[in-house]
């Protein structure tokens, strides 16, 4: 072998050293393949978790939505399209859709403004600020079902708070949750009340990442606290804005709850949104197959809404 080698001229160092490479390659890919196992075993509960509760719902709503179903939720036969044509029809469905648009306009910018004011004024290291700050994060903590309560003995004609200060200010009561020109804007303002925890803790914690040496350096610059919040501190925060927009967007396009107990759709469908609608539809109608539909049409409208967002909105945040 020595002769042959030399005839060839091979280097005896990569000859004599391949194997050792080979021996260390298959241990490399030992240790990727024990790696990705054990990733997955650790997976492994998550994923079980969302093929029970999320793609086969999925899967059963696009069955359901193509046949038509008895009072029971049985399928009686293939129906095609004919469950969206059905709700394309509908006007109820087009009513559902506009209180849906009312209500996130409603809902959306107020609660991000109001938050990022109130982030922006507890923004500091002060000790009396922390119970500011602990007093504004405070509706994080309640469920949809204790807010809405508390806000239907706020909302009551008689002995409820808010028209006891409408009296004390010579106004008229209002029927907060009676009068269909009213209805849709209290669910919005409870919404945003509810809502307004997280939105704050998100803003305060995007205005806490921002390095203390860019305040300081716009003061020393003559910047005044208007200036700096609105031509630095908001760019900088563009990012955490950007993900609370999309958030709250899904979010109010998703509200069942408190309309369910405050107004229960009412009154004259004036605050029936999509998501209890499809409610309506299909556990109180019994409509399966057409409530299946609905629930699709408004998954695909969330994901248009979120790809448009992706699309226009992303081109204004400065990340760094």
């Amino acid at each position: 072998m020595n002769r042959l080698d030399d005839t060839l001229h091979l280097p005896h160092e990569k000859v004599q050293v391949r194997p050792a490479q080979l021996r260390g390659a298959r241990t490399i890919s030992g240790l990727k393949w024990r790696e990705n196992l054990l990733a997955y075993i650790f997976l492994g509960p998550s994923l079980i978790l969302f093929m029970i509760f999320f793609f086969y719902p999925m899967i059963q709503s696009v069955y359901l939505s193509l046949h038509s179903t008895d009072l029971t939720g049985r399928v009686n036969g293939f129906a095609g399209l004919d469950n969206f044509s059905y709700l394309f029809n509908n006007h109820l469905f087009f009513n559902g859709l506009k209180v849906t648009v009312y209500f996130a306009l409603l809902t959306v910018p107020t609660g991000i403004i109001l938050a990022l004011i109130l982030a922006a004024l507890s923004n500091g290291k002060s000790k009396g600020l922390t119970i500011f700050q602990f007093a504004f994060s405070l509706p994080v903590v309640l469920s949809v079902g204790s807010s809405s309560v508390i806000w239907m003995f706020l909302f009551h004609p008689s002995l409820g708070m808010l028209n006891y200060f409408l009296s004390l200010l010579h106004l008229s009561p209002i029927n907060w949750l009676v009068d269909p020109k009213w209805a849709l804007l209290s669910v919005s303002i409870m919404t945003v009340w509810m809502n307004l925890g997280f939105n704050y803790i998100i803003l305060s914690s995007g205005l806490r990442g921002i390095p203390d040496e860019i305040r300081e350096s716009a003061s020393i610059d003559g910047a005044g606290p208007l200036r700096l919040f609105g031509q630095i501190l908001l760019p900088l925060l563009s990012p955490t804005l950007f993900f609370l927009v999309i958030v709250s967007v899904i979010s109010s396009f998703q509200a069942f709850g408190q309309v369910n107990i405050l107004t229960h759709g009412g009154p004259m469908n004036s605050t029936s949104v999509l998501v209890f609608s499809i409610y309506q539809e299909a556990f109180e109608n019994f409509r399966f197959g057409t409530g299946s539909a609905q629930a699709l049409v408004l998954f695909v409208i969330i994901i248009m809404l979120t790809l448009i967002q992706f699309k226009w909105a992303e081109k204004k945040v400065h990340y760094q």
